[in-house]
């Protein structure tokens, strides 16, 4: 049950001196031993040294470390105080506008300069590979928030950095274009003919994400002082947006609550892990109740109907193979406007909490997740990205199954991002024109063929 708090407090904001001090590591909670990623070329588990072509050493080490908790540099500290602590809210005008008891809080990470979580991953990036003399970052983008972000922070730390952005998103998004050009990146539309990979896949013409990280993974690796970034999936980018949960359950104890259930949307997995990964770890260690339920697009629900197999990360097969739900690595997801979620795969430690029962799965078709995204917008004011219009709308079903059964429940959930430069999408929704597209069986059982030969997965 809710404790009653302020009845007119809507913001909860922590001072710059509270910004989290280190990030949580949930790999440290979870029984026995964890699947190793696999080499693409051998299928032997891969060690750190197979990863130092891409990777600075000490992102290297995060990803597979066992520690319960990594202290943040005081240089990314530093750079976070630009927009952190991002503020708690609390939606009290979406509750009145559903009439339901529920308490539904949301996290907002739109303040950031890229307007998007994606920052507290790509301001750590950029300075471990500065500091280990690395020159160029290359990387790939879906709906452009990483690519921003990474840009960004490449221009903080006096690195180079060069985009491929998927296609369609390429084509729907020019002023994320233009942001990144701003911060001084290169940006190309994948798939491009600068890369071999590009060349194969010429034929999806829309791109995919799997494309593009196959066309920066190949960049990277010709170059000695150039490394590969990701802006989702890995170990070490989930644990370093965790500083979201943190500060988020500093914020609740303000509020004089805690949540009955956490949501956020998922593509790759970072925003999800960064709102719930702490709060699963309280979960886990003090016996609580809290739901976690992550949320993806119906056009390629990955956890809801994907295989739980070894599989690459990208299309071609250049990154190892990671156990992970995947609907196969030659899917080549609808083109949702909500660029950030299609995915073919997932962050291999969230499935493995999906896999477990500790966190649960739903799919929401886009005209859906719109259709909510408006309400919330007239009600709070904030028009969010496409990709988390998909939690909002969970958050919704929520909040009316709190009032069907008079249930004062508290909600939770992650607000990644604004959607200023997502206009087009919410043009189309308006004007009657956005269509739910459809996910094919038949694409993902052909995809599915193609899994690579790796050992089963139990």
């Amino acid at each position: 049950m809710a404790k009653k708090s302020d009845p007119k407090q809507t913001k909860y904001l922590l001072p710059e001196s509270e910004i989290p001090t280190k990030w949580v590591n949930i790999a440290a909670d979870l029984p026995g031993e964890p699947l190793p990623p696999l080499s693409p070329q051998t299928g032997e588990p891969l060690g750190p040294e197979d990863l130092a072509p891409l990777f600075a050493m000490a992102l290297i080490e995060q990803e597979v470390s066992a520690e319960p908790e990594i202290e943040i540099p005081e240089e990314v500290r530093d750079a976070y105080r630009l927009w952190r602590p991002t503020p708690l809210i609390r939606a009290r005008r979406l509750e009145q506008a559903l009439d339901t008891p529920a308490h539904i809080y949301f996290k907002y990470e739109g303040v950031s300069p890229a307007g998007s979580h994606k920052p507290n991953t790509a301001v750590p990036q950029a300075f471990y590979n500065a500091q280990q003399g690395i020159k160029k970052l290359a990387t790939e983008t879906g709906a452009g928030q990483w690519g921003s972000s990474l840009s960004f922070a490449c221009q903080m730390f006096g690195l180079e950095c060069e985009v491929f952005m998927v296609g369609v998103s390429y084509d729907q998004k020019p002023y994320r274009r233009a942001m990144m050009e701003t911060w001084g990146a290169t940006v190309h539309r994948s798939p491009s003919d600068l890369t071999e990979a590009g060349r194969s896949q010429a034929e999806h013409s829309t791109g995919s994400l799997g494309i593009a990280i196959s066309e920066a993974v190949e960049v990277a690796a010709q170059s000695d002082d150039t490394n590969y970034a990701l802006g989702s999936v890995l170990s070490h980018v989930c644990l370093h947006q965790t500083v979201i949960g943190e500060e988020a359950i500093a914020q609740l104890e303000m509020a004089g609550e805690y949540p009955d259930v956490v949501i956020g949307c998922v593509g790759g997995g970072s925003n999800f892990a960064g709102i719930a990964f702490p709060l699963l770890r309280k979960k886990l260690k003090e016996g609580l109740d809290t739901r976690f339920v992550a949320v993806e697009p119906a056009a390629c629900p990955t956890l809801t109907q994907g295989t739980y197999a070894y599989d690459f990360g990208d299309t071609v097969g250049m990154t190892p193979m990671m156990p992970m739900y995947t609907l196969g690595h030659d899917f080549v997801p609808p083109p949702v406007h909500a660029g950030g979620l299609r995915y073919h795969g997932d962050a291999p430690i969230l499935c493995a909490l999906v896999k477990e029962g500790l966190i649960d799965a739903k799919a929401i078709p886009q005209t859906e997740a719109f259709e909510s995204a408006v309400q919330f917008a007239k009600a709070e004011g904030i028009i969010p990205a496409p990709e988390p219009t998909h939690a909002i709308r969970a958050v919704i079903e929520e909040a009316e199954a709190a009032k069907a059964e008079g249930d004062e429940r508290v909600i939770l959930f992650n607000l990644c991002g604004h959607g200023h430069l997502d206009l087009a999408a919410y043009q189309a929704f308006l004007s009657g024109e956005l269509e739910d597209l459809e996910f094919s069986e038949e694409d993902m059982k052909k995809a599915l063929e193609s899994l690579p030969d790796a050992p089963a997965v139990a």
